[in-house]
């Protein structure tokens, strides 16, 4: 027999994992597809008399692209509880103060397939801006608009955006940063931000960074590493994360890892599964993920979705369920 309670608490869960994604999706389409749809005039029509700030004009203006209503009792969840939480005004400053983007010179080169250049994001452009903030199983992803044009360093590949340093990337790092000390290994080089704000640490004595690319290796020494006042505490090493993760960094012994080797939730998510069991051969280190957050919500709403699944099919029982959701990650 259902019972009552467990039928209310699944009916709960899957209304949140239905907003969450909800969300998720609306966000993805227009990061993708429209990111510079809103137009500063646009903003400041709204704002002219002064009775809303920016934030509540880029609500309203979202709420329209979105074709979501406040007299729909949905749609006005979605405004109220999600989306409201999540715009936010960027302060250009906060990151162009920072003491990478301060300090390290990004040249304008081309060198055989590579290629190193700044690229900018338009004013209210939208951005994402930081990890996935968790509410209990509610899920907000922070969106960001600077007001202004903001320029930002850029690695391509043959043409294609290999790797770029925006706002997100140095929030997203602050946690890690903070925490790093003692012998540090980080997985992924990239522009090498994490390895210049951990090495200028004074509770860092060392760090190790575990790169499989050797044009991004040879890329990085040429160009960026000499500019690193504490370039004589890294050290670079050529080779696969989890194979250095599996055989190498056992014997190491690091006091901190950071993770950092996926562009996104979609793709890192795998990699995430894959690295973590691996933490046990290294017990004795903390071990940090690049935007952990959205690697754990891709992969519980991918379990989310079994368990609709099953639910739908009567493959599995509400009481069953409640427990495998309240147990998803």
């Amino acid at each position: 027999m259902i019972s009552y309670s467990d039928k209310i608490k699944i009916d709960r869960l899957l209304d949140t994992f239905s907003k969450n994604f909800r969300l998720t999706h609306m966000y993805a389409q227009y990061l993708e597809r429209y990111p510079e749809l809103i137009q500063a005039e646009m903003v400041d029509a709204l704002c002219e008399d002064g009775s809303i700030t920016r934030e509540e004009a880029l609500v309203a203006l979202l709420s329209e692209i979105f074709a979501l209503s406040f007299d729909d009792p949905d749609d006005r969840a979605m405004i109220m509880n999600y989306l409201t939480p999540s715009v936010r005004i960027l302060d250009a400053k906060r990151y162009t103060e920072n003491p990478y983007y301060k300090n390290i010179e990004i040249p304008s080169v081309k060198d055989g397939a590579w290629e190193l250049r700044h690229e900018s994001y338009a004013p209210y452009r939208a951005v994402i801006a930081g990890d996935i903030i968790f509410d209990g199983f509610s899920e907000i992803a922070p969106l960001g608009f600077f007001t202004e044009k903001f320029y930002f360093p850029a690695v391509l590949e043959d043409g294609n955006e290999w790797m770029t340093l925006t706002p997100v990337d140095l929030d997203t790092c602050d946690d890690a940063i903070d925490a790093a000390r003692g012998k540090v290994v980080t997985f992924g080089l990239g522009l090498g931000y994490f390895a210049y704000m951990a090495s200028e640490k004074e509770s860092v004595e060392s760090v190790t960074v575990v790169e499989k690319s050797r044009d991004v290796i040879e890329l990085f020494k040429k160009y960026i590493l000499p500019q690193f006042p504490s370039a004589h505490k890294i050290r670079i090493v050529e080779a696969d994360a989890f194979e250095y993760a599996e055989h190498i960094m056992p014997g190491e012994k690091f006091d901190f890892a950071f993770v950092d080797t996926w562009r996104d939730g979609s793709d890192g998510a795998p990699m995430y599964k894959r690295m973590k069991p691996l933490e046990r051969l290294s017990e004795n280190t903390e071990f940090m993920y690049w935007i952990e957050n959205f690697l754990i919500s891709r992969l519980r709403a991918l379990k989310f979705e079994r368990i609709a699944e099953k639910l739908e099919k009567y493959e599995m029982n509400y009481g069953d369920a409640v427990s495998a959701l309240e147990n998803i990650l």
